[in-house]
């Protein structure tokens, strides 16, 4: 076994090793694994103290913030209220300044009163009940030994529990699936006791012992819990359920909820009555001693169990699944299932955990169910329209800003504290709000961003033109929106740039200080002091003032505006000093003739666009706003967002064209992967291309394909392979629900165009329509 040892996070602690009840579906009492007769009744002080001491070292050793223990048994609440106070005494005072102790119990119910939930009051634990559904659903398995009903008395506790005064202690209700049961009254009966959380657990079988399928099918279990799903949804979900919530999770990129479901490693370790150390319960349905380690609290720490053979083969991820699994496109949100359910006897390859799980069918049918049925409701906005795109990347950026100063915690200067407050009276205005969108949406406020939470996040602080950005960002909006507001802004070498506006020279080289910038009816009004400071000026120097469209001049150098039909009006972004976020040098600024030199360049390659592919074209007009020449190279998206290109001088228009296109589908691409999830797990599969014999992460062939099939509509050539990546896509186990969103447009986009391809099957694409850059690859805040 290799990786890193995962340390336990989890501890189920056996109080009580018997039960009040006899449920027939019981793993302790009535499976495979019958060592509770050798167990006793109930833990000692000895054992108690140990656990108590082991836990302490465990989360030292492992500087864990927290643990959860869930006192379990048998029913733990046979342990009655004095050793079950020893208990929560001996973890808590152990754990004292250490760790965070979350304290649970899961009970059958019966036994409960308020006595124990003062005590779990004293003591925070909370409760979780064992509950089937309506008085029939849970008298087919839960009840007691003589056959009478549990369920008045399993009222009673989660009545109790409802009360106002126990209600915090509320964990929820763990319902065992039997297809028997109505699903619809079973969700009905717990959804009306409105718990914080339902659980449904399949019922724990293997190979050897496989669940029943009265009707014979093997999706029984997944059209039952189906049919839960559908009346959840239809009910407006009133409660949280662990198994759909997980799905939905993992369906959209997420982690997995629960034990039985994902990829994640084990963390959950037992703790029987006798001291013993187990691993996780559901085991004892495989075979006797299947949980056992051969370890004790006395003598054994946690890490040595973690280290144990068996408790690492549930930590492997993907590579701890069949190879049946590994190759399936629903492995990320099932996981291969429940590790116990995957068990066979009898020797050779079949033997053992090395199988998908019994019900494999079932839980391939409940995740595609689940899919299907929320696939519109959950896909973000961002995939489908360009507009929602757009809001999206201003919320990440809103977000970003709110994340730096709520990071900087008062320590971001003067400066910073004075442009913060600006910035509240400026979006109190409509045009202030509007004006501050659009700076805050300019490509290089995320640059300076990213790079200032970078920085602070590696203890070099906010310093330089990144702590200064604000105050800039702030001046530009009410200058853009007329706001009669003064705002003091830093400036560098005798230069003050203000975003999406231009840069005022105040000074020579070396020459820095703090001027205010003031709108007027006619443009703006930068004030400066006589001398250079680091601190606000108290009175106002030399003016100088700058008209709105004022041209070039000695102390005024504007951000250009490229207004050549039929491109779109773009910004030439020479000037931000954050404008280096590409793979290329940015270029020095343009001398006039140059501007307008590429601004022709440009204008005729996207010509060129209009007329063969008008659709991307319109979008890319929606969403650009800003050029930033380059060194050398073609067309390249910066590193952050989707609203620049950073264009070099290219050869000629077709190959500019080219170059756009692929920036624009390159950036679109970033900008989607950075407010939505497309896939999960990246890197854990190989794909092998169908343009060529290299294997490539998930990523690579995803921003391949994409960007392929953006330019197979411009030329046809390149879209060679891109129908059968787009199979290989779909189905993969990476890509998520935004991901097979995407997928669907993209095959829009190029339905009709698949004949053409075919005709240039086999063919390269020659150097002259093949730019050195294309087909290579690489959260809101309110202002108080």
């Amino acid at each position: 076994m290799t990786g890193p040892l995962v340390p336990f996070r989890e501890f189920v602690l056996k109080v009580h090793s018997r039960c009040d009840l006899a449920c027939d579906h019981c793993y302790v009492y009535e499976h495979a694994d019958q060592s509770w007769l050798t167990r006793p009744k109930t833990i000692s002080d000895e054992a108690i103290s140990w656990t108590a001491r082991r836990l302490a070292e465990h989360a030292t050793t492992h500087a864990l913030p927290s643990v959860t223990v869930i006192l379990h048994g048998g029913e733990p609440l046979l342990a009655g209220p004095a050793r079950l106070r020893r208990v929560c005494e001996e973890l808590g005072s152990a754990l004292n300044g250490i760790a965070e102790l979350d304290l649970r119990i899961h009970t059958n119910g019966v036994q409960l009163s308020p006595r124990y939930l003062d005590l779990f009051d004293e003591f925070h634990v909370r409760v979780g009940i064992s509950l089937d559904g309506d008085r029939a659903a849970n008298d087919r398995h839960r009840r007691f030994a003589n056959g009478r009903s549990s369920h008045p008395m399993v009222m009673r506790a989660v009545e109790l529990l409802r009360e106002e005064r126990y209600r915090h202690l509320d964990l929820g209700l763990l319902c065992t699936v039997d297809i028997h049961n109505d699903p619809v009254a079973v969700h009905d009966a717990l959804a009306e006791l409105e718990p914080p959380l339902v659980d449904f657990l399949l019922p724990h079988a293997t190979w050897d012992d496989p669940p029943p399928r009265p009707d014979g099918s093997p999706t029984a279990y997944a059209a039952w819990l189906l049919a839960v799903f559908d009346r959840w949804t239809e009910q407006g979900r009133p409660m949280h359920v662990r198994m759909f919530a997980s799905v939905l999770s993992s369906l959209n990129g997420g982690p997995s909820l629960t034990e039985s479901l994902g990829l994640a490693p084990t963390d959950l370790v037992v703790i029987e009555t006798d001291g013993k150390l187990e691993q996780v319960d559901s085991l004892k349905s495989a075979y006797e001693g299947a949980a056992a380690t051969g370890f004790d609290v006395f003598s054994n720490t946690f890490d040595e169990v973690a280290a144990h053979p068996g408790v690492r083969a549930r930590q492997l991820g993907l590579a701890g699944v069949s190879e049946t699994c590994r190759r399936c496109p629903v492995v990320r949100s099932c996981g291969g299932g429940l590790y116990t359910h995957r068990y066979r006897s009898g020797p050779g390859a079949d033997g053992g955990f090395d199988n998908p799980s019994v019900y494999c069918a079932d839980l391939a049918a409940l995740i595609r169910g689940v899919e299907e049925r929320t696939a519109a409701a959950t896909e973000s906005p961002a995939v489908r329209a360009p507009d929602a795109l757009l809001a999206a990347q201003l919320d990440l950026t809103r977000t970003l800003l709110a994340a730096l100063h709520d990071t900087l915690d008062g320590q971001g200067g003067a400066l910073w504290d004075e442009a913060w407050r600006l910035a509240a009276s400026v979006e109190a205005d409509a045009p202030g709000a509007d004006a501050l969108d659009t700076v805050l949406a300019h490509p290089y406020t995320r640059s300076w961003l990213v790079g200032a939470l970078e920085d602070v996040h590696a203890g070099r602080g906010l310093t330089g033109p990144a702590a200064e950005r604000l105050g800039a960002c702030v001046a530009a909006a009410a200058v853009r929106a007329g706001l009669d507001l003064p705002v003091p802004v830093a400036y560098r070498d005798g230069s003050l740039h203000l975003p999406t506006l231009g840069t005022a020279v105040l000074g020579g080289p070396g020459e820095r200080g703090v001027a205010v910038v003031r709108a007027t009816d006619d443009g703006f009004l930068v004030r400066r002091p006589d001398t250079g400071t680091d601190a606000v000026p108290a009175a106002p120097g030399p003016e100088l003032r700058i008209a709105h469209e004022e041209a070039e001049g000695p102390h005024w150098r504007p951000v250009r505006v490229l207004r050549q039909a039929p491109a779109p009006a773009l910004l030439l972004d020479d000037l931000d000093p954050f404008r280096d976020g590409f793979g290329t040098a940015p270029a020095d600024r343009l001398t006039a003739e140059r501007a307008d030199a590429w601004g022709r360049r440009i204008a005729d390659a996207w010509a060129l666009l209009a007329d063969a592919v008008p659709e991307q074209a319109a979008e890319a007009a929606r969403t650009l706003t800003t050029v930033t020449p380059l060194a050398a190279g073609t067309a390249e998206p910066g590193r952050h967002g989707h609203g620049a290109l950073g264009v070099g001088e290219a050869a000629d228009g077709k190959e500019l064209a080219l170059g756009l296109l692929s920036g624009f589908r390159r950036a679109k691409l970033r900008a989607l992967g950075e407010v939505t999830d497309l896939y999960a797990l990246d890197g854990t599969w190989e794909h092998r291309t169908p343009w060529g014999s290299e294997h490539v992460t998930f990523s690579r062939l995803l921003a391949e394909t994409f960007e392929r099939a953006g330019l197979g509509l411009y030329d046809p050539r390149f879209l060679m392979g891109v129908p059968e990546a787009l199979d290989m896509i779909e189905n993969a186990a990476e890509v998520t629900v935004d991901g097979k969103q995407l997928i669907a447009a993209v095959r829009k986009e190029i339905s009709g165009t698949r004949s053409a391809a075919g005709r240039n099957r086999g063919r390269t694409v020659p150097p002259s329509g093949h730019p050195s850059n294309v087909l290579s690859s690489d959260r809101k805040v309110t202002f108080e």
